[in-house]
């Protein structure tokens, strides 16, 4: 199964002012498809090489020897889903389902917010910060680099990306405006209710 970069759910500018095409072009077009680039390379000739996506990030987990796959890998995937987890107009609240599990929870979607938003700024260098769902509760959660919710045997509902590529360009060093502007005009909640 061939690795490939998959389009962006959206056109470049669709996401502006709040993140620019400049900052896609960037973001999709350099740095995820190094990690395509990278993957693809990697893999070629080995058990890996026709298996999917997600096969490869499970495999690799936790093997220091496939440290370098597994980063791609992730960063392939992770990527891929940060770009549906936004939508022009985006903001608002869940849908119902998804709401429900986050007032059981954390209390209150404004808590919920607060709470994420605090994963986000807290995780120290690069990274991301996670919805998850974990059995039938939701929970967040942050990783460092490429890890992810699914090298957990966990369920990713909606992720932020803070590597600061994916603000930088937008935002410079104000990460937490980055994460106000995700939450009020970006965060695609129909898609993380399909999740649910």
């Amino acid at each position: 199964m061939a690795i490939t970069l998959p389009d962006l759910p959206y056109a470049k500018d669709a996401l502006e002012p709040h993140i620019s095409a400049r900052t896609l072009e960037f973001h999709h077009d350099k740095h995820h498809q190094a990690y395509v680039t990278n993957l693809t390379k990697l893999i070629a000739g080995t058990d890996m090489e026709n298996m999917p996506l997600e096969d490869i990030i499970k495999k690799s987990s936790g093997d220091a020897a496939k440290a370098g796959i597994f980063n791609n890998a992730a960063q392939v995937w992770n990527h891929t889903f940060y770009w549906n987890c936004m939508k022009k107009n985006g903001g608002g609240k869940p849908g119902p389902k998804l709401s429900a599990k986050i007032d059981a929870a954390f209390g209150s979607f404004d808590k919920f917010i607060e709470e994420m938003k605090n994963a986000a700024v807290t995780q120290f260098g690069s990274g991301w910060a996670w919805l998850v769902l974990d059995g039938d509760t939701v929970k967040i959660m942050k990783t460092s680099n490429a890890d992810c919710p699914l090298a957990h045997g966990q369920k990713a509902v909606l992720t932020i990306d803070v590597w600061e590529h994916a603000y930088y360009l937008d935002f410079q060093n104000r990460r937490p405006d980055y994460l106000a502007t995700f939450f009020e005009k970006l965060v695609n909640w129909e898609f993380a209710e399909s999740l649910m």
